[in-house]
Order: C-alpha cells, then sequence, then structure tokens
C-alpha cells in the first residue's frame, strides 16, 4: 500500500464541528475504498498569503492515509465537489512523520514563546 498526506482548506466561515465533519467523511470515503487514516491533525484557522474565493482565512486539516492510488482518485473527486472546501492537495511520500506534524510542533513553540513572554511582563 502507498502512503499519502492529503491536506485541505476549508472555508472560513465554518465551525470546528462541521471541519470534524469534514475531516470525519474524508475517513468514511478512504475506510469505504480499502485505505485507513493513520492520523488526523486539525491545524486551525489560519491567515491565508492571498484570497481564495473570498477567503481571507481558512480552517487547515491533514490525513495520513494508508492505501491504493484508488482512494486518493475518489477522495480528490469527493473533495472537488464539496463547496465547503476551497483549497486540498494531495502528495505520496514513503513514510510517515512520527509524531505532531511541523505545524503541530510550531503552534506549541508559538504558544510557549507567549507564555514566557508573559511571565516577564
Amino acid at each position: 500500500m502507498a502512503l499519502y498526506e492529503h491536506v485541505f482548506l476549508a472555508r472560513q466561515d465554518l465551525s470546528q464541528a462541521q471541519v470534524d465533519a469534514l475531516a470525519a467523511s474524508a475517513t468514511e470515503i478512504i475506510e469505504a475504498n480499502e485505505g485507513k487514516v493513520t492520523k488526523t491533525e486539525t491545524w486551525g484557522l489560519k491567515n491565508l498569503a492571498y484570497k481564495i474565493d473570498r477567503n481571507r482565512k481558512a480552517h487547515f486539516v491533514m490525513l495520513h492515509i494508508d492505501g491504493p492510488g484508488a482512494v486518493v482518485a475518489e477522495l480528490e473527486r469527493q473533495t472537488r465537489i464539496n463547496e465547503d472546501v476551497i483549497r486540498y492537495m494531495t502528495v505520496r511520500v514513503d513514510e510517515h512523520e512520527e509524531g505532531p506534524s511541523a505545524m503541530m510542533r510550531k503552534q506549541d513553540r508559538d504558544r510557549k514563546r507567549r507564555s514566557d513572554r508573559e511571565e516577564r511582563d
């Protein structure tokens, strides 16, 4: 089985519950096509570098997928149809990263810096 990372950006006006539902539906699509999701990370609401369909922000979600290429084809077909997803990208990888992704480590580092700064003030 091939390993993939699938990242999608959901519209900024969705609630966190709706974003979680999008991730759950993507997981269902993958599992229905004989694949499996090994990890799901929600990176939260982030600023975009430029406007996409009148959105300045988007909810970022990453899925680690283990499955055949047909799984990715069906997932991308369903994602293309969904109006709540403004961008997506799927990349084949040699192996999945253990532990939190770079984005999650960055969030933890930023939180620590903010708390250290508040302690000094």
